[in-house]
């Protein structure tokens, strides 16, 4: 079998061997123009996926208000806790 020609600075997480992830993990950019960088990108490949498509779908936006629902709940458990009275 060939051994992979993409250095593995260039490789995508999911294409990474579990023997490699340390080493893959230590030659990310922790800078915080790196991690904003990383975040522009996830942003940028969920919005060309699920918004920005010509057979358009209800499935992008609906994501997001399952997060903000699940994240409400999560911030509000105690007090809902208190009010049930358990």
């Amino acid at each position: 079998m060939m051994a992979s020609l993409v250095p593995l600075k260039d490789k995508k997480l999911m294409e990474v061997k579990l023997g490699e992830l340390p080493s893959w993990i230590l030659m990310r950019n922790f800078t915080p123009s790196g991690i904003v960088g990383a975040f522009q990108r996830g942003y940028d490949r969920y919005y060309n996926k699920y918004i920005n498509v010509r057979k358009g779908s209800i499935s992008g936006i609906t994501m997001v208000l399952a997060a903000y629902v699940v994240f409400s709940y999560c911030i509000s458990y105690k007090e809902l806790i208190q009010e049930v009275g358990w």
